[in-house]
């Protein structure tokens, strides 16, 4: 990948959106991880204003310390980078006490998961009608349309997404490039919706490494019965969470009415 030329991409990209759809500036959801900080990068780059939410819902204190210290490097070095803290803690415990009761926790461990991205999309979106920018959205290639590892409406819901055509591989070559902070580029990767440290490979049982792997071999035509062993349980787990995840990646469904029945 020329990385150079790839950053140079995005960011007239993200110039020329902006400026077409007459908006001021972007704002985006802070999370410590490296998705949101090459983003947020990125953002800065076009030298529209950025706002930073960082939005902790019993957030572990080492991502939240991430996010601070990369939206403090950000500040340094680029000029219209502001940020706002929004404690939704709170407001999340609210909503949840005013819910009844769920015997099935395994359910109820992912409903409460989806909740906070969902709240922190709201959020995002209350910033964005203040000041009129656009949310960026921070969803890498595997993520998106790969395993449709993210938050229906959630994490989900931004008006564009700068690096959704960009394997987590090249997230990271283009964050080195950057000169993202160590500690972000070394952290395993979290969606930080569980409230513990649990990553990313934790819940999807493959690393994205082996996921870009079977997201290549499907693209080149290729079924579960060419592997064996190791091989064969990451393309099962990637086949299985595609086909499952389908309906984040592609359009509402629209029931059309045919004609005869209106006239």
């Amino acid at each position: 990948m020329n990385t150079l030329k790839v950053v140079d991409h995005i960011v007239s990209w993200l110039k020329n959106y902006a400026t077409e759809a007459k908006m001021n500036g972007f704002v985006i959801g802070i999370s410590g991880g490296i998705d949101s900080a090459v983003t947020s990068t990125l953002c800065a780059k076009t030298g529209f204003p950025v706002l930073c939410v960082e939005m902790p819902i019993h957030q572990g204190e080492n991502q939240v310390t991430r996010a601070y210290n990369h939206i403090n490097w950000l500040q340094k070095n680029y000029k219209k980078v502001t940020v706002k803290q929004v404690n939704l803690t709170p407001v999340f415990d609210s909503l949840i006490a005013s819910f009844p009761p769920v015997k099935n926790e395994e359910q109820l461990l992912m409903s409460l998961a989806n909740t906070r991205a969902r709240l922190r999309m709201t959020s995002l979106y209350y910033f964005a009608a203040l000041h009129g920018y656009l949310v960026a959205g921070t969803g890498n290639k595997v993520e998106d349309f790969g395993v449709g590892f993210f938050t229906k409406y959630g994490d989900g819901g931004v008006d564009l997404s700068p690096i959704a055509d960009l394997m987590k591989s090249e997230v990271y070559e283009i964050a080195k490039f950057l000169g993202i902070n160590a500690e972000i580029i070394k952290a395993a990767p979290t969606d930080g919706l569980w409230g513990d440290n649990k990553t990313d490979e934790d819940q999807i049982g493959a690393s994205y490494d082996e996921l870009e792997w079977a997201m290549r071999q499907t693209e080149l035509g290729k079924v579960i019965t060419d592997f064996k062993g190791r091989e064969h349980e990451v393309f099962k787990i990637y086949t299985q969470r595609n086909r499952a995840n389908k309906h984040k990646m592609e359009p509402i469904p629209v029931c059309k009415i045919p004609s005869k029945l209106k006239f």
